[in-house]
């Protein structure tokens, strides 16, 4: 299944039922009156956010959603039924904005999360409603009011507390299979990941945390190069990044290379996503002449105050060295 993450919809809510116009006539009642019934209110469209859903990817097909309309009124003074509400799932963490103007109308982090996002229209009054001492058979009753139309754009933002940033075949999606429960697709080639993955962390001496493996950012990234900003925004939720550096790829030459290439696309993106707590992890030890080039960049990162976590995802060296930090990080941020 292709992931989308993003989809412009219409969302129309139901227009309200007519009134009535009807006079009673029953036999020997003489002067039975008006009797008109009102309509029935419109449906509304809601948006509810559900943990099944992952993607947006129902909305590649379906863009129009439109509500029951009100019934209208009866005889009787019988009012017209409301039109059925229409309810539409949509995965947690999803952003709805005005198509047109941009401005955000929901954000949608809770699951079970419910927004009217276009209320019905109110129906319209019978005949019935406007009797007065001096009209007492009015010919007349209210159209029902029109539901209201919107056109919105979701936006779907993965809700992660770590996010996991890296050149291609950094090791991301080793490392979130080493420390979680998540089992991505891995290998040797760029782009291994095109969706973004999620997984739950889980440790004996702290409370669990989502980390999200984004895939593998390139130079240019942040005007759509590659995979560009595509995923880039999954990682403006999160609270800190793991900015994972292939030791065995690295320049003696220029060993701050690769991280000074992953942090100016994150500048030219986001002023804030640059700002974000990282933890510089050196993967892949691994592998030969990883630990002599890990060397070269420590050496480099204490001299900047750089802190550097040293880990193979391969072999689970310093895994749990670095699930510590993680924690510790967290719960610094939590209080």
């Amino acid at each position: 299944m292709k992931f989308i993450d993003e989809a412009i919809i219409t969302a129309q809510s139901g227009d309200g039922g007519r009134g009535c116009v009807s006079f009673r006539r029953e036999k020997f009642i003489p002067q039975g009156g008006p009797d008109g019934g009102d309509g029935g209110k419109g449906g509304d469209v809601i948006l509810e956010a559900v943990s099944q859903k992952r993607t947006l990817y129902f909305f590649r097909y379906r863009k129009d959603f439109k509500a029951k309309n009100g019934a209208s009124g009866q005889g009787k003074r019988k009012a017209g039924k409301y039109g059925d509400n229409l309810v539409i799932q949509i995965p947690i963490g999803t952003v709805i904005s005005d198509a047109d103007t941009g401005q955000v109308i929901k954000d949608f982090t809770k699951p079970d999360e419910k927004y009217i996002i276009a209320r019905g229209g109110r129906g319209g009054r019978g005949n019935a409603r406007f009797k007065t001492s001096t009209n007492r058979a009015p010919r007349f009753a209210q159209p029902g009011e029109t539901g209201e139309i919107l056109k919105l754009k979701l936006d779907l933002k993965f809700l992660a507390d770590v996010g996991i940033i890296g050149l291609p075949n950094a090791g991301k999606s080793t490392l979130i299979s080493a420390i979680s429960s998540a089992n991505p697709k891995t290998g040797s080639y760029p782009f291994t990941t095109l969706v973004p993955n999620l997984g739950v962390v889980k440790t004996d001496w702290g409370e669990p945390f989502v980390v999200a493996d984004i895939p593998g950012l390139i130079e240019g990234a942040h005007k759509g190069t590659g995979l560009g900003t595509k995923f880039l925004r999954h990682i403006e939720r999160t609270s800190i990044l793991i900015h994972l550096i292939d030791s065995s790829s690295i320049d003696s030459a220029d060993p701050f290379k690769s991280y000074k290439i992953v942090n100016k696309e994150l500048e030219m993106y986001s002023r804030e996503l640059a700002q974000k707590p990282q933890i510089v992890v050196l993967n892949k030890l691994d592998m030969s002449e990883a630990r002599n080039a890990a060397d070269i960049f420590q050496a480099s990162a204490s001299a900047s105050g750089i802190e550097i976590t040293l880990i193979s995802a391969l072999t689970g060296e310093g895994i749990d060295n670095l699930k510590s930090k993680l924690i510790q990080s967290l719960d610094t941020l939590d209080e």
